[in-house]
């Protein structure tokens, strides 16, 4: 059994370690401004894929944002390809030193962000309702900026440290 948490122990602490900063991104161009990018009217599509890759959902997600101040308001509204539909609303602030916090009403305490250059990394814990239960399941976020009007999102959730599955992300804004 010491050797189980000892193993436990040494792959936890590596996973912890292996992790990229975001300052790394600070020379990456168009440089990430969320108040800019996250202005008005986005589109998304995605997908979940477990751990061994497999895509067991896809979705398309509607996005009205706005800012007053440095306190933005990102009213998302998900439809599957099950056609079951559900809605996040994000209040997201501008710290400053592109640092980031955010709030939803399915995300167990406070996300934080922060972004250089063209990238943001965003960590929370989202509460997931999982056949009948409801687990804390940690979300490590990073967007990509491409250019003016697409983004790019990966994002891997993990429960104990260890990997769960992933979502990809494509954003679009609507130009007018």
């Amino acid at each position: 059994m010491k050797k189980f948490c000892f193993l436990i122990a040494v792959l936890l602490t590596l996973t912890g370690c292996s992790s990229v900063e975001v300052e790394r991104y600070r020379a990456q161009r168009p440089v990430l401004d969320l108040r800019t990018y996250f202005d008005g009217q986005l589109d998304a599509q995605g997908i979940f894929q477990d751990r061994s890759g497999e895509v067991i959902r896809r979705f398309h997600v509607a996005i009205d944002a706005r800012w007053v101040g440095n306190v933005g308001t990102l009213d998302e509204r998900f439809t599957y390809a099950d056609g079951t539909t559900q809605r996040r609303v994000w209040t997201v602030t501008r710290l400053g030193d592109g640092r980031y916090s955010g709030r939803a009403d399915d995300v167990v305490g406070e996300a934080q962000g922060e972004a250089a250059g063209n990238a943001l990394r965003w960590r929370y814990v989202m509460a997931l309702p999982v056949d009948g239960r409801v687990w804390n399941v940690d979300f490590d976020d990073w967007m990509y900026l491409m250019d003016d009007r697409v983004m790019l999102n990966r994002s891997v959730m993990s429960k104990w440290g260890i990997r769960l599955g992933e979502v990809t992300l494509s954003f679009t804004k609507r130009i007018p």
